[in-house]
């Protein structure tokens, strides 16, 4: 150390030049270093999401989370452990694996296992969301949807289908999907004295909803020299001409859906209804 400070009195030119490209150096190095507030870092982590609305915390984890959990633990190679959280609707399984775990094989078993335990999940169980998580994936804003004159279920279809959209134009940013509030869909709210009045059953509005609400390739119709686009699609395009659907035909007179029952845009999680995706 002594002879840097001897080398700086008998140089003090040099000394002060080397000092000044050491501070121009590192002025240099601050302003073309790559910065990230969330860097990419690997950790052998897969999150696993399971959806199925109007099912409730603890019947998503009995029948759903702890079923897959079993399943991972038995088929999926490598795992350290797994942690897992149940809410309404909604079962999150993080699976972490252990260091130097190879995540594009982990998540190919993964999806593998998924296929093989939606028969024993519950009806109509979708496949999961597969993430691999990283601290990328940390939400860093959060942003609440409200109105005063607009109903919470158009607010969350509003959101998901228009908003979203809108900001995935940002550069470097991940979305998931909107959470809370209520699920649009069309309810058929069916009167048993009313259809029993009619002669139909709860089985017919299933059939005629099934057969009726369909959408079938459309055409062309060549007449003359003029050919015009023939629509020919049943399914209804607005939720009120759902009660012209016609059910059965009863002593000549045909009854319709709106005789027997009330069409409306609500949201999900009612009971005593029938669900039709509209």
């Amino acid at each position: 150390m002594m002879g840097l400070v001897h080398v700086a009195l008998r140089r003090p030119y040099t000394s002060a030049i080397a000092a000044f490209i050491i501070v121009l150096a590192g002025f240099l190095s601050l302003s073309r270093m790559v910065v990230d507030i969330f860097p990419t870092i690997n950790i052998p982590v897969v999150l696993v999401a399971w959806n199925y609305g109007g099912l409730s915390a603890e019947e998503m984890e009995r029948r759903v989370v702890l079923v897959a959990e079993r399943t991972y633990a038995q088929s999926v190679d490598g795992i350290d452990h797994i942690e897992s959280q149940s809410l309404s609707g909604t079962g999150i399984i993080k699976i972490f694996f252990k260091p130097g775990a190879e995540l594009g094989g982990a998540m190919a078993q993964i999806n593998a296992v998924n296929n093989q335990v939606l028969r024993v999940m519950p009806p109509g169980m979708t496949p999961p969301i597969l993430i691999p998580f990283s601290a990328s994936n940390v939400g860093v804003v959060q942003m609440t949807s409200s109105s005063k004159t607009i109903p919470e279920e158009q607010i969350l279809d509003y959101t998901f289908n228009f908003v979203r959209l809108k900001l995935f134009t940002i550069p470097g940013i991940s979305l998931s999907a909107p959470y809370g509030g209520k699920a649009r869909q069309i309810i058929v709210d069916i009167d048993p004295a009313r259809m029993a009045a009619k002669g139909v059953s709860p089985s017919d509005v299933v059939a005629a909803l099934q057969s009726s609400n369909v959408i079938v390739p459309a055409g062309v119709a060549r007449i003359g020299e003029r050919e015009y686009n023939v629509a020919i699609n049943s399914s209804p395009p607005n939720v009120a001409q759902f009660s012209n659907l016609p059910l059965a035909v009863r002593n000549g007179i045909v009854v319709t859906l709106g005789d027997v029952a009330k069409v409306g845009d609500s949201f999900a999680n009612q009971t005593n209804m029938v669900h039709v995706n509209g």
